[in-house]
């Protein structure tokens, strides 16, 4: 059975721009209402790929976003794909997806916000932070799965994701930095930091990604 020591991090919110820590009693719910978590990351893998479409759609021009968003689209509907087939492995089903607060609140923190870095470069941060929670989310689930000898392989595909939400969340930062300025682009981050702290923070604790 694998254990907390083979995790290749330090503490979940290693390397991310996270300022807020899931509290650790967030695995307890998602264990406990595990087919429901799985169905809310299905849609969070699916809403990913169709984000990273329609920036094509918005910005065709930006240096690099065409390609990077298309590899992204790709690796997400994989993802999407390999958690649907674990919800129907366990008899469950896909239903329709719930109204996603947190990122409705950080679009809205980040869409109206002063001192923004336009509307691409805004949108790659807010996506950056959505990135990075699944990516600390995902490994608060490794964590505890691998040391579940009934969860272990379940432990395992999350270990894997979280190192995909790692890439993810870099990616967008990259891009966001190629849209504008650095001491904005470092300024809003810091910014947007604080806002997704205190967003998450006010949240119940729920078998969600997010």
């Amino acid at each position: 059975m694998m254990t907390r020591t083979l995790v290749p991090w330090k503490e979940p919110l290693q390397g991310l721009p996270l300022r807020y820590g899931t509290p650790r009693e967030w695995t307890e719910v998602a264990r406990g209402r595990l087919d429901e978590l799985l169905v809310d990351h299905a849609h969070c893998e699916q809403k990913a790929a169709n984000t990273a479409i329609a920036l094509i759609g918005r910005f065709p021009d930006h240096p690099g976003l065409a390609r990077g968003m298309i590899a992204l689209a790709h690796e997400e509907m994989r993802h999407f794909r390999q958690v649907l087939d674990r919800i129907e492995d366990r008899g469950f089903r896909l239903t329709k997806p719930r109204p996603d607060t947190y990122v409705k609140a950080l679009r809205a923190w980040g869409f109206r916000h002063r001192g923004g870095i336009g509307a691409l470069g805004d949108q790659l941060l807010v996506c950056a932070f959505v990135e990075a929670r699944s990516c600390e989310r995902f490994r608060l689930l490794a964590e505890a799965f691998l040391q579940d000898e009934e969860l272990g392989e379940l432990g395992d595909f999350y270990l894997r994701l979280a190192d995909a939400e790692e890439r993810h969340w870099e990616l967008f930062r990259e891009l966001a930095r190629a849209s504008a300025p650095e001491a904005p682009v470092k300024r809003r981050l810091e910014e947007m930091a604080e806002a997704e702290a205190r967003i998450v923070a006010e949240r119940p604790l729920e078998p969600r990604m997010h």
